[in-house]
């Protein structure tokens, strides 16, 4: 697990983010084009709001694309909840290695993204809290 520490700007946003939405928030990672919000357990649908407008309005004031992902204490769940609105086949853990199995070879190449950014990603904010070596996906 990642030390987690928040500068000036981040802690602004949380504040920003719980007045809007009202919903507990765990953490936010500044991801350079866009931020990511990590909910509480149960809290996804109050973040997103009816329709979307909580993520909408977000957009809007801060003027930069967001995600939200719930978090949970499993931590394939957790990953299953990253990795959203992807879909895989099998999510295993073995060895502190996340093994993510993609349903085909477009979803593989979405999951890995240009320069494995997106799975450097993923990895990143699931370190953040669980003691795992890496993901990788096959």
């Amino acid at each position: 697990m990642n030390r987690i520490k928040y500068d000036i700007s981040l802690m602004k946003f949380i504040s920003l983010f719980e007045t809007i939405t009202q919903a507990k928030l765990k953490d936010v990672v500044d991801e350079e084009s866009r931020l990511l919000f990590v909910v509480e357990e149960g809290e996804i649908g109050k973040a997103i709001g009816k329709n979307g407008v909580n993520v909408k309005r977000l957009e809007n004031v801060l003027n930069k694309r967001i995600r939200i992902v719930e978090f949970n204490n499993d931590l394939l769940q957790f990953v299953r909840n990253l990795i959203y609105p992807l879909a895989a086949r099998e999510i295993k853990e073995e060895n502190k290695i996340v093994t993510i199995a993609g349903q085909d070879g477009k979803t593989k190449g979405l999951l890995i993204g240009r320069n494995a950014q997106n799975l450097r990603a993923y990895e990143n904010v699931a370190k953040r809290y669980f003691e795992i070596e890496g993901i990788k996906v096959v």
